[in-house]
């Protein structure tokens, strides 16, 4: 690989350890330390990822207009800013705005990532993003381990360990980024209407499977948040809960090349690959749903993980099967806005169901998603004749 994607890696590494210092215990620290219910953490999380959103958009814009450098470093200076409001004040109301303006700020940052990652080792095709996505999940294991640790000491240092991170992060990018030369990004604007037109089968069929990849992530999150409050509720340590995390990130590390081995057994078709996916995840949470103590929530944490690694990276690789030539990213990007929405209405609907019922309903009514996923994932592709090829690529963060 060459220098440039090196600094890249490294890069995002920094960037998602700092991150991961906080996400996996933000509605433990709403919900807990704030005093705020679960509902009302779920709507904090979610303008969080609305905020992402629109940051991925304008980020993504930015890169063809001003190149990869400024971009991240636009997009890490916002952030930093609200680390160290974050760090001065992290009561109520503050913590609201300041998660917003993080939201926003990261948002910008991933698009050029990997915008720059592909332009720097075109020969390396898929090999470039496979290596940001592995760093990513280095990122998540290395962060929520020692999120843990820092939180079960003083939560208020996680604020400033993530400050720190992000301090590091922009040294790297300023040193180390500017030299990094790129292709614009730009291309000649077509008309959107006419591959849609023509293909209009093919995008059909991507909605129907989105549809039930949304439904995945509205219950996978609840890992991250209703389920998180729920491990405190039965004395599962902070430290215990990161480490569930940084399993699952240590997982999709090392098992990569596994992975690989069971997929190329499993000949058949991607199809088949999500709908065993889903089926892991069911199992996942009917453990989880019955699960009192650490072990059971760690056996849940495990077999989610095998599931994402079979499901997360089928559908865009589906979505690219399906995209017209030239269309490619704007199909992808359908993919990319359904799972961030999952990440948005997740945590809301969670809090509210256990707000109104219990953990008990909200694992029914997750069980019952997954069914309907199964469902879509079934129908989706039976009004077109394209066949969808067995094909593997890592998922995205």
């Amino acid at each position: 690989m060459p220098r440039a994607l090196w600094l890249l890696i490294i890069g995002m590494v920094v960037n998602v350890t700092g991150s991961s210092f906080l996400w996996p215990l933000n509605t433990i620290y709403i919900h807990d330390y704030l005093g705020k219910s679960l509902s009302i953490a779920g709507i904090v999380l979610m303008l969080n990822s609305g905020a992402s959103v629109i940051g991925n958009l304008y980020g993504g814009s930015l890169f063809d207009k001003m190149g990869g450098y400024k971009s991240i470093i636009l997009g890490i200076s916002i952030t930093l800013a609200a680390l160290i409001g974050l760090t001065l004040w992290h009561g109520w109301p503050e913590y609201i705005v300041f998660q917003i303006i993080i939201g926003f700020g990261t948002g910008i940052i991933f698009p050029s990532m990997y915008a720059m990652a592909g332009s720097v080792w075109k020969e390396g095709g898929r090999k470039a993003f496979n290596a940001i996505y592995v760093a990513q999940n280095f990122g998540v294991a290395l962060g929520a381990s020692l999120g843990g640790i820092v939180a079960a000491y003083s939560f208020q240092l996680i604020f400033l360990a993530n400050t720190i991170m992000y301090v590091l992060f922009i040294l790297i990018a300023v040193f180390g980024y500017k030299g990094i030369l790129v292709e614009s990004g730009k291309q000649t604007i077509t008309d959107i209407n006419v591959p849609m037109a023509k293909n209009r089968k093919n995008l059909y069929a991507l909605l129907i499977l989105c549809t039930g990849y949304l439904l995945c992530w509205v219950a996978y999150v609840q890992w991250q948040t209703t389920i998180a409050s729920y491990t405190q509720e039965i004395h599962i340590t902070l430290t215990q809960y990161s480490l569930l995390w940084s399993i699952n990130g240590a997982l999709i590390v090392v098992g990569q090349p596994l992975l690989n081995i069971v997929l190329k057994r499993l000949s058949a078709s991607l199809k088949l690959q999500m709908i065993i996916g889903i089926a892991i995840f069911i199992v996942s949470f009917i453990v989880a749903g019955k699960s009192i103590a650490f072990s059971g929530f760690l056996v849940g944490m495990i077999i989610l993980t095998i599931g994402e690694m079979f499901i997360w990276p089928a559908v865009p690789t589906v979505a690219f099967t399906l995209a017209p030539k030239g269309r490619e990213g704007f199909y992808q990007g359908i993919v990319n806005s359904t799972a961030t929405g999952g990440r948005m209405l997740g945590p809301l609907m969670g809090g509210m169901i256990v707000d109104m019922y219990n953990m008990s309903a909200l694992f029914t009514i997750l069980i019952v998603l997954f069914l309907i996923a199964i469902g879509t994932t079934i129908l989706y592709d039976r009004n077109i004749k394209t066949k969808v090829v067995t094909g593997t690529v890592h998922g995205q963060f």
